[in-house]
């Protein structure tokens, strides 16, 4: 299972937020750069980066920063937020993104996601299902929709989509354990490859999540709060 851990960007900082709400940001650093290569120090090859800004205005702002880490690690970045239009998708890609993730776009325009998956293949484009209450929200998780979140990765997986990262809103940021039983359900009824994120808060949980049969799991505000030191995670990945 790939550890994966999380940079959100707000004003090209690094922060974290509770339940996606703006209001609760707290910057954790002001340089990402940073941040990336101390994961990368510590043997960490993934990095799960988010453009708040852009998922709040709805088109990509924080290509700056994808473009230093790219050039400045060799971190395997997928890279979210405000993802809209073709020319947003090239802008990453050309920022050196490795994958991107669709998230509000999935639900808006499936047709230019569909589109999106023949042109640049499965590998490249990753669904992004974040949900409360097993329902998809949109645009940096503010607004609502009438998705459901299993029939909404099936509809994409019939399209080809073989990646989703799933984010259980209410469990976000909170440190109190991941939804276990959602992930779990996902995996029976899809059987896609989950990358599952929200409410890491111990070793344990990632030892959970790889015993249900993730694929990865993305871990933000644990590291940050020391609650999960990068030392752990290395031995984790290094006795994988």
């Amino acid at each position: 299972m790939r550890i994966i851990p999380a940079i959100d960007i707000i004003d090209g900082k690094c922060v974290r937020l509770s339940k996606g709400d703006y209001n609760t940001k707290k910057v954790y650093n002001e340089n990402p750069l940073e941040v990336a290569k101390s994961f990368e120090d510590y043997g960490i090859q993934y990095l799960h980066l988010v453009d708040l800004d852009g998922a709040k205005s709805k088109h990509i702002v924080n290509h700056k920063v994808l473009e230093t880490i790219a050039r400045e690690t060799s971190l395997k970045i997928d890279f979210g937020g405000g993802l809209k239009s073709q020319s947003d998708i090239e802008v990453a890609f050309n920022s050196g993104a490795n994958q991107i993730t669709i998230g509000s776009i999935a639900v808006q325009n499936p047709q230019f996601c569909y589109d999106l998956i023949n042109q640049y293949g499965n590998e490249k484009i990753i669904l992004g299902a974040d949900c409360e209450n097993k329902n998809i929200k949109t645009s940096g998780w503010l607004e609502d929709s009438e998705n459901d979140v299993i029939d909404f990765i099936l509809q994409y997986k019939n399209r080809g989509i073989k990646n989703v990262i799933c984010t259980d809103i209410s469990k976000d940021g909170m440190l109190k354990g991941p939804s276990l039983d959602l992930y779990k359900e996902i995996l029976d009824k899809t059987s896609i490859e989950l990358t599952a994120s929200g409410g890491i808060s111990v070793m344990e949980d990632i030892d959970q999540m790889k015993e249900i049969g993730c694929s990865a799991t993305i871990i933000g505000k644990a590291i940050y709060e020391g609650k999960i030191t990068l030392k752990q995670l290395q031995n984790f990945i290094e006795n994988a």
